[in-house]
């Protein structure tokens, strides 16, 4: 496993069980926001060291590369509209960008694809 692909798995992992965490919490507190941010940051760094993940198309940029883009989009937007106050579209974008994260995990759990291979490689 090279290092992008396992910074790229910790910061996916600990995304998705923080998220979790982030949406239990009541909304709007000092430790809802604070989780977010920190949610955020690895949300960040799952999407940028995707783009070094070139492994499934020869080396160039992939289909999956285009959901890089919509995940840090959707992350911007979401960050705006809870600074405008715009709470609900704030709720839907980063609700949306963690059903997204929670896709990509189920896909990257296919047999043959780089992360079970990784893993069983580990044991």
């Amino acid at each position: 496993m090279t290092q992008t692909i396992g910074l790229h798995l910790s910061a996916a992992i600990a995304a998705l069980l923080l998220g979790i965490l982030v949406l239990l919490q009541a909304k709007g507190t000092y430790r809802h926001k604070f989780m977010g941010r920190f949610w955020v940051v690895l949300m960040f760094i799952t999407a940028i060291t995707s783009l070094w993940i070139r492994d499934l198309n020869g080396g160039a940029p992939s289909g999956i590369h285009l959901l890089t883009a919509l995940t840090i989009l959707s992350l911007i937007l979401g960050i705006r509209a809870i600074r405008k106050g715009y709470v609900e579209a704030h709720k839907r974008l980063m609700i949306g960008t963690f059903i997204g994260l929670c896709g990509a995990a189920l896909g990257t759990l296919l047999p043959g694809r780089i992360i079970p291979t990784s893993l069983a490689n580990l044991f």
